[in-house]
């Protein structure tokens, strides 16, 4: 099977906020609560970062327990990285995601602002200034045949859907209003036109939105030609 680049579990609010106003590096989400805009992820059985047994099980559950599988690599924007803008005034500073970062995978952190690699435990950050087509081609090189993720922020999955290079997308709102922050999009239907489409709503409260490519754009076929 060719390589895919794909979104998954990326969640929004109602209105179609991924994050809310006023980042700060003790609020990564801004003024939105990631305890309820994620709370359909914290509960499942398979959340990794779970420290009590239990959980939900079931179509959240499925979705969760599918995050890793098959994916080689990671693309993000900068401020899914950290708050800091500008040049970088602090490597010491090595992003919020600890000592053992979740992806396990090389990440492409898109900056217009150069930075050495960071490796932590099995992730290597490396940062790049790169148009969304060239971001995807060395993250394609890099996965080893596997998937690349578009992890976010949401400004970055955007310009990956707007570069015709997103195969498939998940998409996760959450039953809870932000009233402004940064949008992927206004309407659920905004992206029918490129991807087929179809919603799932769970007894959680959250609806699952799986959107695949109608048809390969030239951009996609240069990437992974």
């Amino acid at each position: 099977m060719a390589q895919r680049i794909r979104v998954q579990n990326f969640t929004v609010s109602q209105d179609g906020y991924a994050t809310g106003e006023d980042q700060t590096l003790e609020r990564p989400f801004g003024h939105a609560d990631p305890g309820e805009l994620m709370a359909w992820r914290f509960d499942t059985a398979s959340f990794p970062g779970r420290t009590e047994p239990g959980g939900s099980r079931g179509l959240d559950d499925y979705f969760e327990r599918d995050f890793a599988n098959g994916i080689g690599a990671e693309i993000m924007g900068r401020n899914k990285f950290g708050p800091q803008r500008g040049p970088w005034s602090d490597h010491e500073w090595v992003g919020w995601w600890g000592d053992t970062p979740p992806f396990h995978t090389p990440v492409f952190v898109l900056t217009h602002h150069h930075r050495p690699s960071i490796t932590l435990a099995d992730t290597t950050f490396h940062f790049l200034d790169a148009t969304p087509a060239d971001a995807a081609e060395q993250a394609l090189a890099a996965a080893n045949g596997l998937d690349v993720r578009v992890g976010g922020g949401p400004s970055t999955v955007r310009s990956f859907v707007d570069a015709g290079l997103i195969d498939e997308l998940h998409v996760v709102v959450a039953p809870i209003t932000l009233g402004g922050g940064v949008r992927l999009w206004e309407s659920a239907d905004e992206f029918d036109d490129r991807f087929h489409h179809e919603n799932i709503p769970s007894p959680s409260g959250v609806t699952h939105h799986i959107l695949w490519r109608k048809e390969s754009s030239p951009e996609q076929e240069q990437v992974t030609s």
